[in-house]
């Protein structure tokens, strides 16, 4: 949508995230991810942490889609995270009658930061309906569970070397096997 104000924030959990299913039947996640400056200090050669960030974020499933169930299984207090969204303000008034005004992030991708960590991801599909459906992957621990590799993973297949990709860093491409490596 134009006009809106995205943002990146690299950060770390709160809390961890809770899952609420509204009587509309729509599903959203909320969490708080906290973002400190970190500014090095020449004079003492330390680093120093600067003012945080607390950032409010929700997340929403889409139209039979599974994204706030996803982070709520996911992530949890104190992971380091990256998410990607949209600066939302909204006012409202307290019990009490005071205006209060809000910025909180609408989050469109979240993940793990790899920056100190790593992770495990298991894949969703859809069926045909568009309910989600693992795959033939376990849906926690990252390991296979069927027989053969399902056909849905796009991965099982060796490269088709006419495909676009298929060829994407060979000699043809960047020149012959004389040039010297980098």
């Amino acid at each position: 949508m134009a006009g809106e104000t995205n943002i990146t924030v690299t950060g770390n959990l709160t809390g961890d995230p809770e899952l609420r299913t509204l009587p509309s039947g729509a599903t959203v996640v909320s969490f708080t991810i906290a973002s400190t400056a970190r500014n090095y200090n020449r004079q003492t050669g330390q680093w120093e942490n600067g003012d945080t960030l607390f950032l409010n974020c929700s997340a929403w499933n889409q139209p039979n889609g599974t994204f706030a169930n996803n982070i709520a299984q996911s992530l949890s207090k104190g992971m380091r995270v990256v998410a990607q969204g949209t600066l939302r303000q909204r006012s409202y008034q307290t019990r009490d009658g005071q205006n209060r005004t809000i910025v909180e992030m609408r989050v469109s991708d979240i993940g793990p930061s790899l920056l100190r960590a790593t992770a495990s991801v298991n894949r969703q599909t859809r069926d045909g309906s568009g309910n989600a459906n693992n795959g033939g992957f376990a849906p926690s621990g990252g390991t296979y569970t069927g027989g053969s590799t399902p056909a849905a993973d796009p991965w099982s297949a060796p490269a088709n070397e006419n495909a676009s990709f298929g060829s994407f860093g060979s000699n043809d491409e960047f020149g012959s096997e004389d040039m010297p490596e980098f």
